[in-house]
């Protein structure tokens, strides 16, 4: 099956979908289609909540893309592809709508910025989580604003520190990444369809401004994710890196 994104509003509620046969990786043509998605449903005044979730039954997502990171050829290119993360970030932090992510499995990497700038994470149990950019050469420069306003210091700190580690669905839990955490899937999903039900029918004023007040602080995200791009899309292109991921890619 070919990678996706693909939206549908059905009774105030806006599914977003992505995939990708590797995993769920996100190449920089799926983080723009993610982005965008989620902002058009963020501006539908028929959308009253937002769902984000991927296809396949494994991975939720296994953060960048291998492929795509061996192709950067210069450091602008670099930044632009890390950019992609921040993009899908800053559509989900300016939706005025509460944005539900929903995870069948394993999260790595740029996913987890993804799910750590969400309102409300649902999980299954086997959701277990890896911040493995320190690991290939990087470091989780873009997304870290976003674990950081989850984590604190501490936390972001043990898990940046362990690139090789995972941590697991309960710690995720207990750190606030997750909201809650579920071992059945049946379970989640009727939970998921449960909140959605429930946030369609509450005050878009409302739920506008605790959104608001749930970012307070962070007006000046973008400009720092810009930055950091910038130092991701450096390191990208050291030898170090380029060696690791074609390590990597050839066990795929």
């Amino acid at each position: 099956m070919k990678a996706y994104v693909k939206s549908k509003i059905s009774n105030g509620l806006g599914e977003v979908e992505f995939y990708h046969p590797k995993s769920n990786s996100l190449p920089y043509s799926l983080l723009e289609q993610l982005s965008l998605e989620i902002k058009k449903l963020g501006d539908d005044d028929n959308v009253k909540c937002i769902v984000l979730k991927s296809g396949g039954s494994k991975a939720f997502c296994a953060g960048a893309s291998f492929d795509e990171l061996l192709s950067i050829q210069n450091q602008r290119d670099g930044k632009k592809f890390f950019l992609g993360f921040a993009k899908v970030i800053l559509a989900i932090k300016q939706a005025p709508k509460l944005v539900l992510t929903c995870l069948q499995g394993k999260v790595v990497g740029g996913g987890i910025g993804l799910v750590c700038a969400s309102d409300y994470v649902l999980a299954h149990e086997s959701a277990d989580i890896k911040l493995s950019e320190l690991s290939i050469g990087i470091g989780p420069f873009v997304i870290a604003p976003v674990l950081q306003r989850k984590l604190g210091l501490t936390h972001f700190n043990n898990i940046c520190l362990n690139p090789k580690q995972w941590k697991t669905s309960g710690w995720a839990l207990d750190k606030g990444i997750f909201s809650e955490v579920f071992s059945d899937l049946d379970e989640l999903n009727s939970r998921v369809n449960q909140l959605t039900s429930e946030y369609v029918n509450y005050s878009p004023e409302a739920i506008c401004e605790i959104k608001n007040m749930l970012w307070d602080g962070f007006d000046s995200i973008e400009k720092e994710m810009d930055r950091r791009a910038e130092q991701s899309g450096r390191l990208v292109l050291s030898d170090y890196t380029v060696q690791i991921l074609k390590s990597l890619q050839s066990k795929q």
